[in-house]
């Protein structure tokens, strides 16, 4: 049973993708995994055995199967890194979309914590993002100032 199917009550991020298998052929190996994810199957295992990812299916021969569910998780992980959310909060996130829809409060906290330190960094990337702007500015019209500068100067050279 993977992460997805504890609770019915908590969807992951991103709406189904056109290129998945269909419901019930939804059997990916983990080599299909790291294609679709552009993760390294080294760090699937590793996601698996910190508590991130687990109860992956096998296979007979257990090999790991991964089905849409899982990578609609992965999906969601993957959102959760670019928020610079520490893995550690990601393992607790995951235990608790395990414990159950009692947790809806906890996961709340976890997921608005989050999205206050990520606002905080947009703000505070915008304001770098000015200061850029600002000398990018500066340079394009030192630039024309120059290239003006210098036809001029090439003009009177030419007329004397």
């Amino acid at each position: 049973m993977t992460v997805m199917e504890t609770t019915s009550t908590d969807s992951c991020a991103a709406p189904p993708r056109p290129d998945r298998r269909p419901q019930g052929q939804d059997s990916y190996t983990i080599s299909e995994v790291v294609a679709f994810t552009g993760l390294t199957a080294h760090t699937l295992r590793w996601y698996e055995r910190i508590g991130l990812m687990p109860h992956i299916d096998r296979s007979h021969t257990g090999q790991r199967r991964y089905s849409n569910r899982d990578l609609d998780w992965l999906d969601l992980v993957g959102k959760l890194r670019l928020t610079g959310m520490p893995v550690a909060d990601m393992v607790r996130y995951a235990e608790l979309v395990r414990e159950g829809d009692h947790t809806f409060g906890e996961r709340f906290e976890l997921l608005e914590t989050t999205r206050r330190d990520v606002l905080a960094r947009i703000a505070e990337l915008q304001d770098t993002l000015a200061v850029l702007d600002r000398k990018i500015n500066f340079y394009a019209d030192a630039g024309r100032l120059y290239e003006r500068q210098a036809y001029t100067e090439q003009k009177t050279e030419q007329a004397g």
